[in-house]
């Protein structure tokens, strides 16, 4: 363990940017992410830029150019301010530290223990029937000529054959050849196979260059296929590693499964006068109110993970360390996209995200009017419209849990962006449809809309999983299939659970 809290959150040791720039996957947003890595807490850029400059990646002006055109702020890097941050259980942030080799692979390389080479035949030795096997095993034999081809059947065969018997060889070894039982294309002067008087096919007496070469070319061929072979992994050693990372992700989606979680909103977002905490698993919400925030902070203690829009941000205006705990960013991921060839670009905000999402179409309060309440003296009404807004915050953060993404929907677009909050270890809808159709068990889901905070499974329906090819569906009582984007909430269906319930 080292002060790097960042580091220490990944399990790895501090990196140092200088050994690392080089590294073929070090583009501009790596080296940012390494230069954080290293100091182990935020910088501003011109002092990402700086550090650049001293570690040889290049002179500070243009570092800082390149820093500011790759969206450094993007996770699992956040801005709060002039300073970049980083948030250290961002699953984004761990598959760089390997890609980089900051970190070993979670399932080790298998070590391929090779026996002494074999000496290669003598070119004079005939191709046996197994080197014919083990070479043309479903390869693609399209390029190879005809006589080259039968060449190396005769020889292997050691004797004339039927054109037939020729051709039934080659296709049982491999389906993609073009040899065909025609003999007119042998047997003519100089033709290294002849066609003996009672149609057989066999090798000419002065073929002997040409033999040469389809052996040659045979066992160059099988070279290839054993180095393949002593490089391929055996299977079972891949299942096992695939069941082994398979465990982890179960015993750490179970871990986060387990963590509390607590949502903020507040008013002002610069400097709060009232915040509404939302305990995510009780689902009960408590509004702290001026002198209130006080123990607002006593009661954040109690929690691992805490989200917001602007989490940093609103945690610092508050006076909350949160410390080593996981920090939920609400606000969206992309800040824009463009919608037609004009380069029109849509601001994407989070009342635009809920608003796509969850179907709520007025899902935070008025500035004024919140304001307003506040001048007035009437705090019921301002904890009511606080406590309404963190329920839409709520239901855009329990979609994003449940598909990894979220909406933006403006006219005819409809596209998903990331969920940033949510680690690829928790438990999505594809991973609960992938339990209900090894269990033979439906879903019970509720689309559309977001559900209602009293009685969030009100709507339920209750779907079968149905497969497609590789893809696994949602279909209702009718057969009719339901968009996965469309569900709000899903869960495997209780034993009394029943299509058309």
């Amino acid at each position: 363990m080292t002060d790097n809290a960042w580091c220490n959150a990944l399990g790895i040791a501090t990196p140092r940017l200088d050994l690392v720039k080089d590294h073929r996957e070090a583009n501009v947003y790596a080296l940012l992410l390494v230069a954080l890595l290293e100091k182990g807490l935020p910088m501003t850029l011109v002092e990402v830029a700086a550090r650049f400059e001293a570690a040889g990646v290049g002179d500070a002006a243009s570092a800082l150019a390149s820093l500011k055109r790759c969206k450094p702020g993007r996770p699992p890097v956040y801005r709060d301010g002039d300073l970049y941050h980083l948030d250290p259980h961002d699953d984004e942030l761990d598959l760089w530290a390997f890609r980089l080799g900051l970190r070993p692979p979670k399932v080790p390389r298998l070590q391929v223990v090779r026996s002494d080479p074999v000496p290669p035949p003598s070119p004079d030795a005939p191709l046996s029937l197994d080197e014919l096997r083990a070479a043309w095993k479903d390869a693609g034999l399209y390029s190879w000529s005809s006589v080259r081809v039968v060449l190396a059947i005769l020889d292997a065969n050691q004797g004339p054959m039927l054109p037939h018997d020729v051709v039934a060889f080659v296709a049982k070894q491999t389906k993609w050849h073009l040899l065909r039982p025609d003999s007119a294309k042998f047997g003519h002067r100089g033709s290294p196979v002849e066609v003996l008087s009672d149609g057989h096919w066999a090798i000419a007496a002065d073929a002997d260059q040409a033999l040469l070469s389809a052996r040659k070319v045979v066992r160059a061929r099988l070279d290839v296929v054993n180095r393949n072979a002593a490089n391929r992994q055996d299977p079972v050693v891949l299942e096992a590693n695939r069941k082994a990372v398979e465990r982890k992700r179960a015993a750490h989606a179970a871990e986060l499964a387990q963590m509390s979680r607590a949502l903020l909103t507040a008013f002002p977002a610069g400097h709060p006068r009232a915040v509404a905490l939302l305990d995510v698993c009780s689902r009960t919400i408590e509004t702290f109110v001026d002198e209130e925030i006080a123990n607002l902070r006593e009661r954040l203690l109690a929690y691992d993970i805490i989200a917001a829009v602007d989490v940093r941000a609103l945690l610092r205006a508050i006076g909350f360390d949160p410390g080593e705990r996981r920090l939920g960013e609400l606000g969206p991921a992309q800040k824009s996209r463009q919608i037609n060839r004009s380069g029109r670009a849509l601001r994407i905000t989070t009342e635009l995200l809920v608003q796509g999402t969850c179907g709520i179409s007025r899902p935070f309060g008025e500035a004024a009017k919140l304001s307003g309440y506040l001048q007035t003296g009437q705090i019921g009404k301002l904890r009511h419209r606080l406590e309404a807004d963190a329920k839409s915050l709520f239901a855009l953060y329990q979609y994003g849990r449940l598909h990894g993404v979220v909406r933006v929907r403006w006219g005819f677009l409809d596209e998903p962006i990331p969920a940033p909050w949510v680690h690829r270890d928790e438990i999505e809808l594809y991973r609960l449809k992938e339990l209900a159709h090894q269990r033979g068990i439906p879903l019970e889901v509720v689309g559309g809309h977001a559900p209602g905070w009293t009685d969030p499974w009100a709507r339920v329906q209750v779907l079968r999983v149905v497969k497609d090819g590789w893809r696994l569906l949602l279909a209702d009582e009718h057969g009719y299939h339901v968009p996965d984007l469309d569900v709000q909430l899903a869960r495997l269906a209780l034993p009394h659970s029943t299509l058309g319930s």
